[in-house]
């Protein structure tokens, strides 16, 4: 998977009762890797770290200012500011494997 022919996931979240939520997997990489949500509906993205590697063990959203661990085999909520249209990336803690949420 490090170098070879990686397939990139997208998501589109699911809407009930004007809550968005997006379940998320983090084995050797993050699955899926864009995740579209829509502006002004509240959102969670659900990471569970399968992968034992130190380097997937946070998630970081720069532009959120959420810098979170990710314990193994855990679900781990982050709530996502949908305020503003745009796109926002995110990354493990040492910026190897990104992910990206879209906001429309």
């Amino acid at each position: 998977w490090f170098f070879g022919n990686h397939q990139v996931a997208r998501a589109t979240a699911k809407v009930s009762d004007d809550d968005r939520s997006v379940d998320g997997e983090v084995n050797g990489g993050y699955s899926p890797e864009v995740v579209t949500l829509k502006k002004g509906v509240p959102a969670t993205l659900n990471f569970t770290r399968k992968d034992a590697s130190s380097c997937l063990d946070r998630v970081v959203f720069s532009d959120f200012g959420i810098n979170k661990e990710l314990p193994q085999n855990e679900k781990q909520a982050i709530e996502i500011d949908t305020s503003k249209a745009g796109e926002y990336q995110w990354a493990c803690g040492m910026d190897m494997f990104h992910g990206k949420v879209i906001v429309k």
